[in-house]
């Protein structure tokens, strides 16, 4: 599942205050605001899906390399 990218029209004391919130967390913006809207959601009833972590690190070797 590869995420959705968009453009957002922010308040600038907005953006800044997500900025501090996520240097505190030790998160990119992109990645509180994600978490903000996912507990926002989640106060509302609403449960949206996670999409699995990338994967990371070489890939599988397959096959006999002898």
């Amino acid at each position: 599942m590869q995420k959705k990218a968009f453009a957002l029209r922010l308040d600038p004391a907005v953006y800044a205050a997500v900025e501090r919130l996520a240097a505190a967390e030790l998160r990119s913006a992109n990645a509180e605001i994600e978490i903000l809207l996912r507990e926002a959601l989640s106060a509302r009833g609403i449960r949206a899906p996670t999409a699995a972590p990338a994967r990371r690190g070489r890939p599988p070797k397959y096959g006999n390399a002898d």
